[in-house]
């Protein structure tokens, strides 16, 4: 009879639970028992631990074997648990010794030829072992950078099971071929959609505001989206813009603060899209799914225990939906709860989890189906009901929670062939941006908001007033029934956001008027007072 133990991590969206993998050695007829409610890959792992074993050169014990994994109560997912249940069934046989894997957590897939291959999920596993005090953690060694990121834990990376028990026996490494150190892991997918980055490309340039012509209007909406995290809607033609104008907004950003590289990067990790060679997103993530995607590809889901979808992929940086009006009405309403809450909450036979989704939303759509319908629309040929229907997929309560919109013109050819340096950089419009946020985050001190388009309507009326002949034209357009009660207030959080970018200790008239203008598409002097909308 023998018995050992070790341990392993399971992720339930992207927070961790230790489990204690448990190995235990009877006589009797040869067999292989896994419990504590393994999935279908977990339960493959008994036929990928047995040929890894034999095929590192130690000998399969002709007994009982029952491996089990505690806490029972909680599903136990991935590929992940073949290392730890290897090593926990090689200790019960007495190839190693139990007390030396006790205090071991151990993250990796095993190769039938006993190399170690990466998982997805790395980081908030290793999160999760650092919270409960675990102070070793055995991963693979192409994980071991994005491992090392957690402080506080020693990190082994190793090649191979063999790799392993040589270094728990105190022995020399063994030599490994090359390929089992450059073992790669894909994205997910079904979690990845459309263009996605989490870090600029290595070799290349990145996109800067400058090399979008003309459009200063829309230049200066991206800038207050920036400064205040507001959600952005382009109206425009084909070619006028704006795909370049929403590539660029990350480029304007400020980088992520420690806690909140953390907390993307554990999101990429359980995605799959982590570099090697970059295992800490800094820099605000860019997604931008194509318009055919589904509800779980766009919210999260998929089969058993729900992966993170688009949203929660673009969680601190920008989602973008190009060609928002031929995204599924069902989807674009889904979008609805993450926009106010910052979380999205997935319901699925496998359970129910949350997965962090603050991001900024821009969306993008033509003027009509046939995208002519710009300056005098001559050359359209979509009747005014076809215009009507196809801007109506966009719907109110979703639209409502769009702050800024804007109208893209097409660009001019004197602008076209403007000279170079007509345009901002983004280093100079982001250094604007960075002097914004930290005037917002000084007043937002000790609240819990870092941004104006965090903070509730309630506060900005009772705690962070603006004077009331600053607010006329506004609240006549809420009286009129232009603007309903949530646009008043993400008028007055576009107007703080203004007044920030100007260093005004509060908002002025024309920051608040500025913010309507904003707000409803509509561009309107002293004397035009009677025909705003709230489009």
């Amino acid at each position: 009879m023998g018995f050992a133990r070790t341990r392993s991590v399971t992720l339930v969206g992207v927070d961790g639970v230790v489990v204690e993998v448990q190995a235990d050695l009877e006589p009797g007829v040869t067999t292989f028992t896994l419990v504590g409610l393994p999935d279908r890959t977990l339960v493959e792992s008994k036929e990928r631990v047995r040929a890894a074993v034999v095929n590192s050169g130690e000998e399969w014990p002709q007994r009982r074997l029952t491996v089990g994994l505690s806490p029972a109560t909680v599903p136990k997912t991935g590929s992940g648990f073949d290392l730890p249940i290897a090593a926990a069934m090689l200790a019960a046989a007495g190839v190693l010794d139990p007390r030396a894997i006790e205090d071991l957590v151990m993250i990796g897939e095993l190769g039938l030829d006993g190399r170690l291959r990466p998982v997805r999920g790395v980081l908030p596993a290793v999160m999760a072992a650092a919270a409960a005090g675990c102070a070793r953690v055995v991963v693979p060694s192409v994980a071991a950078g994005e491992a090392e990121l957690v402080p506080g834990v020693a990190v082994w990376g190793v090649t191979s099971l063999r790799h392993l028990l040589a270094r728990l026996r105190g022995e020399p490494a063994p030599a490994e071929p090359e390929a089992v150190r450059d073992i790669g892991l894909g994205p997910d997918p079904l979690a990845v959609v459309g263009t996605l980055t989490a870090g600029p490309p290595a070799g290349s340039a990145p996109a800067d505001l400058a090399d979008v012509a003309g459009q200063g209007r829309a230049r200066r909406a991206l800038e207050v989206c920036a400064a205040g995290g507001h959600h952005l809607f382009l109206l425009g033609s084909p070619g006028a813009g704006k795909t370049m104008l929403a590539e660029r907004l990350p480029g304007i950003l400020p980088a992520l603060d420690g806690p909140a590289s953390l907390e993307v990067s554990a999101v990429h990790s359980i995605a799959g899209t982590l570099r090697p060679d970059l295992p800490l997103v800094t820099t605000p993530p860019f997604c931008a799914p194509h318009h055919s995607a589904t509800m779980p590809a766009i919210v999260g889901g998929g089969n058993g225990l729900p992966r993170p979808g688009a949203v929660s992929l673009a969680h601190r940086g920008v989602l973008f939906l190009d060609e928002s009006p031929e995204f599924g009405g069902r989807v674009l309403d889904a979008l609805r709860q993450p926009l106010e809450s910052g979380t999205v909450t997935v319901a699925r036979s496998g359970g129910m989890l949350c997965f962090p989704a603050r991001f900024l939303l821009v969306m993008a759509a033509n003027p009509c189906p046939c995208g002519r319908f710009s300056g005098r629309g001559l050359d359209c040929t979509c009747s005014s009901l076809m215009r009507h229907k196809y801007l109506a997929r966009l719907s109110g309560p979703l639209m409502d929670r769009i702050d800024v919109r804007v109208t893209v013109d097409t660009v001019s050819r004197a602008e076209l062939f403007a000279p170079e340096g007509a345009g901002e950089r983004s280093e100079v419009v982001a250094a604007r941006v960075l002097a914004a946020r930290e005037r917002a985050a000084r007043r937002l001190a000790d609240t819990g908001w870092t941004v104006n388009a965090e903070v509730p309507g309630r506060e900005l009326r009772t705690r962070w007033t603006v004077d009331a002949d600053a607010l006329d034209r506004a609240a006549r357009d809420m009286e009129r029934g232009f603007l309903t009660a949530r646009g008043l207030d993400r008028v007055l959080r576009v107007a703080w956001t203004l007044a920030d970018l100007h260093a005004h200790p509060r908002p002025t008239r024309s920051d608040v008027d500025t913010a309507l203008e904003l707000r409803t598409g509509v561009i309107r002097g002293d004397t035009a007072n009677d025909d705003g909308y709230e489009g």
